[in-house]
């Protein structure tokens, strides 16, 4: 029993990574509605940033997130107004624009790091706890809590605010929106920065984790698609538990079945639920046109 439970906590620790990363490419296809190929590469760039800020001014990650996600928040920004406002009447060109943001991306930092693999020497991110006779990593607990509080954050915001309303009247019919006095393009320029912003999150608190390389956002990107598709687009505690259902998968099939299977099991119950429910776990049909559902 005892060893099940290790399982479990393990998988939903994992999971809580996916659903960290795949928070912030819901939340742009939602408003957006542009699927961010470049949103692993955001979360890579904010760790090498949390790497830097931790090797050359001793600043660890949980305080480089002060600093990680605004420079991350402004390169959202950049992001919008150069390459996808400029191509919003092109959805598909966008698309491919932030596929080429990957390869961009990656090989600079190739070119920077010249491919050396590096790890931020943080005792604090070994430090495990025994919480009902199962060990933790407090680095990975910290994500979980951090998962949950953006969630529950997240929609709040979206439902309580005058800002997160304006959000769903974008979602809802843009030029309604306009037509009410809302600025939309400012709310999707902010939405993709917030997007970022998130990934900056996600980056600095997974830094002490993994260790770096500059191809380190495909791993993540792939299972926070997953993640986004299996719990139902733009459904937000959809993405929340998507994420958890995906690392307890992984977790269960890597410890029971083979770890070189682990990826492909839950990819084989991604590819079932789309076949017998196509709008996810948590989504609604025609979720793909509506956007993101922040009541949900």
């Amino acid at each position: 029993m005892g060893q099940i439970v290790e399982v479990l906590v393990a998988g939903l620790l994992l999971g809580a990574v996916y659903g960290l990363v795949a928070l912030g490419l819901n939340l742009v296809f939602g408003v957006v509605r542009v699927v961010n190929f470049a949103q692993g590469e955001l979360v890579t760039l904010a760790m090498y940033a949390t790497y830097w800020l931790y090797a050359h001014y001793g600043i660890n990650a949980y305080l480089a997130v002060l600093l990680v996600v605004p420079a991350l928040f402004v390169l959202g920004v950049l992001l919008h107004r150069l390459v996808l406002a400029p191509l919003q009447d092109e959805p598909m060109m966008q698309i491919f624009a932030t596929f080429g943001l990957v390869i961009l991306i990656q090989n600079l930092l190739l070119g920077i790091t010249q491919g050396q693999a590096l790890s931020i020497d943080w005792p604090f991110a070994r430090t495990v706890i025994a919480f009902a006779g199962v060990n933790v990593n407090v680095a990975r607990l910290v994500v979980f809590a951090a998962l949950t509080a953006i969630t529950v954050g997240l929609h709040l915001f979206l439902r309580d605010t005058m800002p997160g309303r304006a959000i769903r009247a974008v979602i809802q019919d843009r030029r309604a929106a306009r037509a009410m006095g809302i600025n939309v393009d400012r709310v999707l320029l902010l939405t993709v920065g917030a997007g970022a912003g998130l990934a900056g999150i996600a980056g600095a608190l997974l830094a002490p984790i993994f260790t770096l390389s500059p191809a380190i956002g495909g791993n993540f990107i792939l299972a926070a698609f997953a993640v986004v598709v299996l719990g139902g687009l733009g459904s937000l505690w959809g993405a929340y538990i998507g994420g958890l259902l995906v690392g307890v998968v992984e977790a269960c099939a890597g410890f029971y079945i083979d770890p070189a299977l682990r990826q492909a099991i839950w990819f084989a119950i991604f590819i079932a639920v789309l076949i017998l429910r196509p709008a996810g776990l948590l989504g609604q049909v025609g979720a793909e046109e509506v956007g993101f559902r922040g009541q949900q």
